[in-house]
């Protein structure tokens, strides 16, 4: 018992606790619009289903399934034989036409000849005249089915209406497709790349009412991955009124593809920068911590003690958060070693910008 005996060690009290190293950023009002975020869908500017004008057996398809064509450019070939032998008929039907106006008007210059010198009655010279206007008729109708028919002739060949990416073939060779009616493939246009989206009244009423073309100052694409389009959009189109069954407006954006990096049915989200500017304040996303009371900062007053800040957060940007409201100018808001913090704790604060390496590093 002695030898186990002897002065037992001093225990710390915590009045001689060092004050915990802790990195502040000092809170800068900034002035910048309302944005909000919401999810979207892609879709191709056009979207164009390909089918043919006329029908028949298909004999051939030109194109690579998923390949990129440009406007005009072949894709089926139906078999213009049929098509050819009415052209071919059409033709010969113009040609005897030609001939009966050539008849009817030597006719008619024959009667008028006889008329002059009287051998004639009026009445038969405007018979032939008659018969002339009635022949020149028949012959400007003959020239319309040779042009229908050369145009028939050359919708067996079903060609590109834009440049796009092609879709899957509906019909392979020797199918009979019908005209009008066969959908053959679709083809989509991906430079530029439309986004549908909408948002509910009550945000619409956040950015100040009805949203537009000329109020909206852009739109961002944040793809799934959660990187940033590198291309900014803008609207393109926003319906005249708030839909009834969703109760939503919708919107579309329109951005440049032309890497066609974005392809069309993709989900992605959108946010939009619109309506005026107001006062608000960035702080890192890490600085803000939640309870069951809402979100909360901690700042540091003139004595360097703790205090909890409830705030109000908009939306992220980057790797900041928007503070809608809950933070003044000059506010030290900590945004590291928040988990060794509590309110009334005494703390050793260090500015962001002048802070070293080691407590820049340290865990939040």
């Amino acid at each position: 018992m002695a030898g186990c005996g002897g002065s037992e060690p001093e225990q710390p009290t915590a009045g001689t606790n060092p004050a915990i190293v802790v990195t502040v950023m000092a809170a800068e009002p900034v002035n910048m619009p309302m944005s909000l975020e919401t999810i979207a869908q892609t879709e191709g500017a056009k979207e164009i289903e390909v089918r043919p004008r006329v029908g028949g057996i298909l004999l051939k398809r030109w194109y690579d399934e998923g390949a990129a064509v440009v406007a005009g450019q072949p894709l089926f070939l139906i078999d213009p034989e049929p098509f050819q032998n009415a052209l071919n008929e059409a033709r010969a039907l113009l040609r005897e036409q030609e001939v009966r106006v050539l008849r009817a008007r030597t006719d008619e210059n024959r009667q008028r000849q006889l008329l002059a010198e009287n051998f004639v009655s009026q009445r038969a010279h405007e018979l032939t005249t008659a018969d002339l206007a009635i022949e020149e008729a028949a012959l400007q109708a003959a020239k319309v089915r040779v042009q229908q028919a050369q145009l028939n002739l050359s919708y067996t060949t079903v060609k590109a209406p834009v440049s796009g990416v092609t879709g899957r073939a509906q019909f392979s060779e020797g199918a009979l497709v019908s005209a009008n009616s066969s959908l053959l493939t679709t083809l989509a246009q991906l430079s530029p790349i439309w986004v549908r989206f909408s948002f509910s009244d009550n945000e619409v009423a956040r950015f100040g009412g009805h949203l537009n073309e000329k109020n909206v100052h852009s739109v961002q694409m944040i793809l799934a991955d959660g990187s940033e389009y590198q291309q900014s959009g803008k609207i393109n189109f926003a319906a005249s009124r708030i839909d009834p069954m969703l109760g939503t407006q919708q919107l579309r954006a329109t951005f440049d593809n032309a890497d066609q990096r974005i392809l069309p049915g993709q989900f992605v989200r959108v946010r939009v920068i619109a309506g005026e500017s107001k006062t608000v304040y960035i702080v890192p996303q890490v600085a803000v911590l939640s309870s069951d009371l809402g979100r909360f900062v901690y700042v540091i007053d003139e004595h360097n003690i703790v205090g909890q800040r409830a705030v109000i957060a908009g939306d992220w940007i980057g790797k900041d958060w928007v503070i809608l409201d809950g933070l003044n100018a000059g506010d030290r808001v900590v945004v590291d070693n928040l988990i060794k913090l509590s309110p009334g704790k005494i703390v050793d604060p260090q500015l962001r910008d002048t802070v070293s390496t080691e407590h820049s590093n340290a865990p939040s």
